[in-house]
């Protein structure tokens, strides 16, 4: 009888413990982002889906899709406000682009961050904090990591080259879906077009667009000096890529699944900026090879700087909150 109520004891703790296994579901998170699968970006989505699936035990499963196969950033975002995505990896200028985030707009102005480290401050500064907070809750979509340096944006063209304000008078460049970027070019005299990023090569290429605006590690690895024979190394915008999470699936999220992603954001987001200061070096020996590329002192980046000044005083207050603009531009 002893022996019998042993082995019923031993059966029921099994049981349990099987119960209590099966009680923690699986998670399937699909995250999209823009860029090719060369690009560190892609690299650290990887990074990020291969931590979550090791820390979860293969519990929690990500589904990488690169190269805007689910749309480009204000589709993405708009799928996530409709609870059709779970993630997107992507620049927080992007994040201005949809109802709920356009105070973002302001970390597209040009020159604005000194370096990565600068701009980095202000988004986690203490003043910065209301302004993500209130970004969350009107877009529903919750901001997890912001770290990733990316290479800053440059310009390119194909058949001439840019050396100050007046050389972008009638050029047609495909830009960001910005305001901020749009008033940037509509103010220096150029004709900014919008061409999703998946159509830029061929837009280039059959001069739909004569010139188009991003880092050089993406005219590397989208192979965009093919088509474009002069790069300008302006780094007039800094972006950083951010792990984006739907607001209502986070909450749903348990708090040690949400730590665990988390640290696994964090963690890769670091990979794409050592992966991007790795690069960067290369990647301009690589471009001088196949293109023209201008740098400072050539460029004569004051001309472009004192045209645009006054160009965004209408966005303060109605962007962004006012007097934003004076507390980044005063971070040490």
């Amino acid at each position: 009888m002893k022996k019998l109520s042993c082995i019923l004891v031993f059966l029921i703790f099994t049981l349990g413990l099987t119960f209590t296994a099966g009680a923690e579901e699986k998670i399937s998170i699909r995250l999209g982002h823009i860029r090719d699968t060369n690009h560190p970006t892609h690299m650290a989505a990887l990074k990020f889906k291969d931590m979550v699936n090791q820390k979860s035990g293969g519990r929690i499963e990500i589904k990488v899709f690169p190269n805007s196969q689910l749309g480009g950033p204000k589709e993405m975002f708009a799928q996530m406000q409709t609870g059709d995505l779970e993630m997107v990896y992507g620049g927080i200028n992007t994040f201005a682009w949809i109802k709920g985030g356009e105070a973002y707009e302001i970390t597209a102005i040009p020159f604005l961050f000194r370096d990565y480290s600068h701009m980095s401050k202000a988004l986690l500064s203490d003043f910065f904090k209301p302004v993500q907070e209130k970004a969350e809750k009107d877009s529903g979509i919750k901001i997890v990591t912001i770290n990733g340096d990316t290479a800053p944006r440059g310009l390119s063209t194909r058949d001439k080259p840019i050396y100050k304000a007046d050389d972008l008078k009638g050029l047609k460049i495909r830009t960001a879906a910005s305001p901020t970027v749009l008033t940037t070019m509509k103010t220096l005299g150029a004709l900014p077009q919008q061409v999703p990023f998946s159509e830029l090569y061929m837009a280039l290429k059959t001069g739909i667009v004569d010139a188009q605006e991003n880092g050089a590690i993406v005219v590397q690895s989208a192979s965009l000096f093919e088509v474009q024979k002069y790069y300008m190394k302006t780094d007039y915008i800094r972006d950083v890529e951010t792990f984006y999470m739907a607001l209502p699936f986070w909450k749903k999220l348990s708090k040690k699944d949400q730590e665990m992603i988390f640290d696994a954001a964090e963690k890769s987001g670091n990979y794409e900026t050592e992966l991007t200061l790795k690069q960067l070096g290369s990647v301009y020996d690589t471009l001088k090879t196949k293109m023209t590329v201008i740098t400072p002192p050539q460029l004569d980046l004051e001309s472009v700087r004192k045209r645009l000044e006054g160009a965004f005083d209408s966005f303060e207050g109605t962007k962004w909150p006012a007097g934003l603009l004076k507390k980044i531009s005063a971070l040490k």
